[in-house]
Order: C-alpha cells, then sequence, then structure tokens
C-alpha cells in the first residue's frame, strides 16, 4: 500500500493526508491517556501557572525561526 502512495502525484498525497487528518478529527473517540502522562501535563500546567514569564507572541518566535533558517 505505502509502494502505491509513493507513485501518487505531490497534491494527491497532500490532498489524502488532509482527509486523513480530517477524519481522524472527526472521530469522537478521545484517546486515553496514561497515569504517567497525566502527571506530566499536571506537572506542566502547575510550573506554567506558577511561572511569571508566560511565553513570546507567536509572530515573534516565527520571526526568531525565520531568522535562523
Amino acid at each position: 500500500m505505502i509502494a502505491n502512495l509513493n507513485t501518487l502525484p505531490l497534491d494527491e498525497k497532500i490532498q489524502l493526508v488532509e482527509d486523513l487528518w480530517d477524519s481522524i478529527a472527526e472521530e469522537k473517540a478521545v484517546l486515553p491517556i496514561s497515569k504517567e502522562q497525566k502527571r506530566e501535563l499536571n506537572s506542566r500546567l502547575e510550573a506554567y501557572a506558577l511561572d511569571n514569564n508566560k511565553g513570546r507572541e507567536a509572530k515573534l518566535v516565527f520571526a526568531d525561526i525565520r531568522r535562523k533558517l
């Protein structure tokens, strides 16, 4: 199957990926997370809440990335 996909033109591959992604997004079921993942998420959320630095504007982050490319 993968070999067949590799023969598709780029625009068709992109459309296929978009269609697949849309079908995943429409799924009602949410994948469960493990206890370890939940602990890590809670830890990060707590660290974020305690930190006075709430991050940077996205446009500044993207500008920095573009300069480094």
